[in-house]
């Protein structure tokens, strides 16, 4: 049985800041900041945005471009680092937006910014066995960078969501493998507001050392190498990190283009690799083959070997805006309006 994307949707927020703005507010060289990290700007999300909205957005472009009904989802899976509720399912609030019966299963998953291609995983295994007809694995978020910290140049929010099936496969998933150690190159405690890291230490024991050995791994397993694929798409913490990766695995620069997004909206964190990714398929023509592989701190690797079929032809994709109208009709903010909007101003009342 054949198992891959039936249908995906994407979302990203219309505001904006740039690193020159952060920077003019904390004493620093926001645009030396923005072209170290190669992030020209990132995505706001709006005082009413988070992840339930963001994961809806993306989850209904994704059901507008297909005939499928919600009675023959049976599993739902939103990964996130940034859920709006502690104890409370992002996941049943998306499922019933998007009209899925109450037969189904549903969790929120989080594993840094590879929830989401974790839960590919885990609705790939859900429909080869039969247990369920069709999944939904959604990652989306509204990362968090303390005020001045390095963090706050790239965090940003945007999701997408992905239909996982056997039947009107638009992008076969050939195969899939992983790459997991006990790395603690960044942590979130309970009940803090931001994140703290390991700084240098999170690039070569952790980001390199993962996606490096999970790449070379599914490579390894398939018999192919980087001249194999037409596009790679890379977990993406900034715009430098997947683009030195992919040289260092033999890819180029076209290969690298269409699916890397950090330069123009940011680390959408367990929305990235499902963002660059939907941003490859959006123009993808038939036989087009996909290496993908995406990066969670903590620390893992999910990497998938993904062919376009022939679906692709009949796909309605002008049913839902693509990635490339997203990153169109922004808005850029200032830091004090950038501010409120992601409660880094306290009111009273």
């Amino acid at each position: 049985m054949d198992v891959g994307i039936v249908s995906y949707g994407a979302h990203v927020p219309r505001y904006r800041i740039t690193p020159k703005e952060i920077g003019r507010v904390w004493g620093a060289d926001g645009v030396a900041m923005g072209k170290g990290l190669y992030i020209n700007m990132k995505s706001v999300p709006s005082p009413d945005e988070d992840v339930v909205t963001i994961s809806v957005e993306a989850a209904r472009g994704m059901m507008s471009r297909v005939d499928v009904s919600g009675a023959d989802i049976g599993a739902l899976y939103v990964g996130s680092e940034s859920h709006p509720y502690a104890v409370k399912p992002t996941g049943t609030i998306v499922a019933e937006a998007i009209g899925v019966t109450p037969d189904l299963t549903v969790a929120d998953l989080e594993f840094a910014c590879k929830a989401g291609t974790a839960g590919i995983q885990i609705c790939m295994g859900l429909v080869k066995s039969g247990m369920v007809k069709y999944g939904v694995a959604i990652g989306a978020d509204t990362s968090q960078g303390a005020p001045g910290d390095a963090l706050e140049y790239s965090a940003s929010a945007g999701g997408a969501a992905y239909l996982i099936g056997s039947e009107n496969v638009i992008a076969t998933i050939n195969k899939t493998v992983s790459y997991t150690t006990d790395t603690p190159d960044f942590w979130r405690r309970e009940g803090q507001p931001y994140p703290s890291h390991g700084g240098r230490f999170t690039g070569e024991p952790a980001y390199f050392k993962h996606v490096g050995n999970c790449a070379m791994k599914l490579m390894q397993e398939m018999g192919t190498t980087a001249e194999d694929y037409d596009h790679v798409v890379l977990h993406q913490p900034n715009g430098k990190f997947p683009v030195r990766m992919a040289k260092s695995l033999k890819f180029n620069d076209q290969q690298v283009e269409r699916g890397l997004l950090t330069p123009f909206i940011g680390n959408t964190y367990s929305g990235a690799v499902p963002l660059g990714l939907a941003s490859v398929l959006d123009q993808a023509q038939p036989g087009e083959r996909i290496l993908v592989v995406a990066y969670g701190s903590g620390a893992g690797s999910d990497g998938f070997d993904i062919t376009v079929t022939e679906a692709i032809k009949d796909y309605r994709r002008q049913s839902a805006p693509t990635v490339a109208e997203l990153l169109k009709n922004t808005k850029e903010l200032d830091y004090a309006t950038y501010a409120k909007f992601r409660g880094k101003i306290l009111m009273k009342g």
